[in-house]
């Protein structure tokens, strides 16, 4: 999973059609699983990788082929680069993650589908459990995940709720294979095997390490205004910030400096250029950004 904050927006390298992460085997010629990731993601994309790290490891004996009897084992990772680097050749193609999952944006508020369309159908598939206990499990699970019965929206709970719509078969992934009297999946792009599932994964780890690690500056230009840094962590955490509370912590855990110079690109008077420290850059190891939500 190979990210980058374009102008549409948190964006992902895809291969193929537009449905697939870059992936291939591990094979002898290559010296570690690393090296191994590199060589096949600049093989199939021409881009070259900076920042990686390993997410989690998939061996799911139900989630590959039509049957759902193929185990693949999926050693995935999270590579993070920046925006003027997201341009190259035809075969990739850089996708917005949130057309994969429409209901994670939440800077707009919560978006209208998980009422309108994830509600009614996750409830449906709740009452249609077998027994009492397990329809309350369901829709508890479901209560928490989504925001509802006065549950507190968790943008770092993606997987989780990927996890669920799979298991109720509201996905195309899960309705692979002929399904009779099956009705069409929510809107989200599908993707080939358990890819979506990875890619799930992996925002739900920026997400939270965002928070803790200043992970951001991967995918920042050089020098950059506040605005434009807050603005790129609202896209990733699809939740809207309180600028003041934003600007205040950035302050006081000094992880930029002013460069001296100023960008007319603004409206209004011209806005500060600040570029992140050396000290973060070297060290990488301070404290992320916590998220001042916004309560408009």
């Amino acid at each position: 999973m190979v990210v980058a904050v374009t102008d549409q927006g948190p964006s992902i390298l895809t291969v193929g059609q537009g449905s697939a992460l870059p992936s291939g085997p591990f094979e002898l010629g290559h010296r570690s699983l690393q090296s191994g990731l590199r060589a096949w993601v600049e093989e199939q994309t021409g881009h070259q990788l900076g920042y990686i790290e390993q997410l989690y490891t998939f061996a799911d004996s139900d989630r590959i082929g039509e049957q759902r009897q193929q185990r693949v084992i999926s050693i995935s990772y999270l590579a993070l680069t920046r925006a003027e680097q997201a341009a190259g050749p035809a075969q990739r193609a850089w996708r917005r993650w949130y057309d994969f999952f429409p209901w994670e944006d939440c800077r707009a508020g919560i978006p209208p589908m998980i009422g309108e369309i994830l509600q009614p159908r996750l409830l449906a598939w709740a009452d249609g459990a077998s027994n009492d206990q397990v329809k309350r499990e369901r829709r508890q699970r479901a209560a928490a995940g989504f925001g509802w019965d006065g549950h507190a929206w968790n943008e770092e709970l993606v997987l989780q709720r990927y996890e669920q719509l799979y298991e109720a078969g509201l996905i195309e992934e899960a309705m692979r294979g002929p399904r009779p009297g099956v009705s069409l999946p929510i809107p989200g792009i599908a993707m080939t095997a358990d890819h979506r599932r990875i890619l799930a994964t992996g925002i739900a780890r920026l997400r939270s390490k965002i928070k803790y690690r200043p992970v951001v500056f991967e995918l920042m230009p050089p020098v950059f205004t506040l605005l434009q840094l807050q603005r790129t962590v609202e896209a990733l955490s699809g939740r809207l910030l309180h600028k003041p509370n934003f600007r205040r912590l950035i302050e006081q855990q000094e992880l930029v400096e002013e460069t001296g110079e100023t960008t007319a690109d603004t409206v209004g008077r011209p806005a500060k250029l600040f570029r992140f420290r050396h000290a973060v850059l070297d060290e990488r190891v301070v404290s992320g950004m916590k998220l001042p939500l916004s309560r408009s």
